[in-house]
């Protein structure tokens, strides 16, 4: 037991590390399941103040639009359920306490990965530096400790593909695919992309169910179909519950699908706007060509992704070459099997999502079963150069070469976590200003903000509102007058091209000048400003009889 020890302390210190250098929100999942968990420690469920993206609410002003609105129409729960615990001992402005949870359960990644090797009959140093690279895992690891789903999904993703294999393989078979079904249902409370992961082992079922039909009698299947069914029984069981909530308030177990914007939309521009069309006319209407164009975008874009954050480029060729070592094992079934399907649902399905993000969360999901075969595509290569080159010591080889990957593993979290924490802290800066000039201002904490990140504006202000569109002024004064928006904050970096105008002062009527500007300086921070800024918080006027949009503030 000391080795699993071992790694789990290691890696709960690094994501310790992570927390204390920056433990805050950083983008809007992260605050959205923030905002949530603070509401359901407050006693006030699942319910938001604020509209992060309008899919929530069926993809267009609803006729009936009010503040607040049932949370979690797109994405999951248990990332917000897990950090009510400790918000219920520290309070909920303690940001570390939302952050702590993630690390506490993202680090039984690194012993799990141990353990799935050691399992795979892989040698000690691969199953040791597998556990040490899952740790530290590379570009990933700044993510880790984010309020996120990252940290939930890894360590039940490998866990339930684990048990699959062990199912394969015939160990404890029945109860081991149970298991499996248990944990794909636990992680799709986590993410969306859980139900992938039962997708998985259903092919590693059939996969087990044509090899016996194939061996005409010589062998027996080794999972047998009661633990199917029970792995599906068991999943569904899980799931019963959220997605009967979900029907409840949305009358779809995935409302946000359900409005057409997660899936047919042109481009990621399409994602945030309320006037453009979401069917399958629209999604066709591009063309053939086009259309064929933006999926493989996608799956270049997921590649690029695994590649870059996961592997750090470095290790890519020793995955494949692992990949190609373990093609015919069993341990390996279910991870390629619900790599592929991974793969090809972001091409085909989620191509226009994968360069916003969404494949990030995913790949973590495949980092440990990756580093394993990594670190054996590293022992294939040495072998292969050592038996043509008599003067090598194989053995000495390989540990240098594991030790080396490991030592760039380490330089590549330590930098890429400065690198991303920088560009994070900038945005926190850029959301405390915002906070600052409402409170400066006198604005009431009922006061209702349009920006481009409700999420974090609610996070960091503790007002709620709704997103910027990327539609027209005509679209933006619309949804400001429906939803009652006091105050505009626009961001030059981040927001939709009606912010440009109205940054360089060409404002409409019923937006006020500017009670607050500031320009990015250069190697971060923020300068006020007089005119052209980069970041402006102006007031709202909707209602008659509302004088702040008059020619001074």
């Amino acid at each position: 037991m000391r080795t699993p020890l071992l790694l789990y302390g290691l890696a709960l210190a690094v994501r310790a590390l992570l927390i204390w250098h920056f433990p805050y929100p950083a983008y809007p999942d992260s605050a959205y399941y923030v905002d949530v968990a603070r509401s359901l420690h407050d006693g006030a469920g699942f319910n938001v103040d604020f509209i992060w993206i309008f899919a929530e609410v069926g993809g267009k002003i609803p006729a009936n639009a009010v503040l607040p609105i049932s949370s979690n129409a797109h994405w999951m729960p248990l990332a917000s359920i897990v950090q009510v615990p400790l918000m219920a001992v520290f309070g909920t402005a303690a940001a570390w306490a939302s952050a702590a949870p993630f690390a506490i359960i993202g680090a039984t990644a690194a012993p799990l990965t141990w353990a799935i090797a050691r399992d795979a009959k892989a040698s000690s140093s691969v199953a040791v530096g597998a556990g040490i690279l899952t740790a530290i895992p590379l570009l990933s690891a700044v993510y880790l400790v984010q309020p996120d789903n990252f940290s939930l999904y890894q360590p039940l993703v490998i866990a339930s593909l684990w048990m699959g294999a062990r199912a394969l393989r015939g160990q404890e078979s029945g109860r081991a695919f149970v298991a499996a079904g248990l944990l794909a249902g636990l992680a799709t409370l986590s993410r969306n992309d859980g139900m992938l992961v039962l997708a998985g082992l259903g092919v590693v079922f059939l996969f087990d169910r044509w090899r016996a039909w194939r061996s005409a009698g010589a062998r027996v299947p080794a999972i047998p179909f009661w633990a199917a069914v029970s792995c599906v029984a068991i999943f569904v069981l899980v799931m019963a519950p959220w997605w009967l909530r979900q029907l409840a308030v949305f009358g779809s177990i995935s409302p946000s699908t359900a409005s057409g914007k997660v899936l047919f939309i042109r481009d990621i521009g399409e994602w945030n706007s309320i006037t453009t069309p979401a069917n399958l006319e629209h999604l066709l209407g591009m063309g053939i060509g086009p259309l064929l164009l933006t999926r493989i975008g996608g799956l270049v874009a997921a590649i690029a992704i695994y590649v870059t954050l996961v592997a750090g480029v470095v290790l890519a060729p020793f995955m494949v070459i692992g990949g190609w070592a373990r093609r015919h094992s069993d341990d390996f079934r279910p991870f390629f099997a619900y790599g592929a399907i991974l793969f090809a649902f972001s091409a085909i399905v989620s191509a226009i999502h994968v360069p916003g993000g969404t494949f990030i969360h995913s790949a973590v999901a495949l980092a440990p079963y990756s580093y394993i075969l990594a670190l054996e595509g590293v022992a294939v290569g040495v072998a292969w150069v050592a038996a043509r080159r008599k003067t090598w010591d194989a053995a000495a080889a390989t540990r240098i070469f594991t030790t080396a990957i490991i030592g760039f593993a380490v330089i590549c979290a330590v930098f890429g976590t400065l690198v991303v924490h920088a560009v994070w802290d900038q945005r926190r800066e850029r959301a405390v200003a915002v906070a600052a000039a409402l409170d400066t201002y006198g604005a009431p904490m009922s006061d209702r903000v349009m920006s481009i990140d409700a999420a974090s504006t609610k996070y960091w202000s503790g007002r709620g509102g709704v997103v910027l569109v990327n539609d027209p002024i005509e679209t933006v004064h619309d949804v400001a007058t429906a939803y009652d928006i006091r105050w505009l904050v626009l961001d030059r970096g981040e927001s939709s091209p009606v912010a440009g105008p109205i940054l360089a002062g060409d404002r409409p009527a019923w937006v006020g000048p500017p009670i607050a500007q500031y320009d990015a300086v250069a190697g971060g921070g923020l300068a006020p400003t007089t005119s052209d800024p980069d970041l402006a918080v102006y007031p709202v006027c909707t209602t008659a009889g509302d004088d702040r949009c008059g020619p001074t503030p």
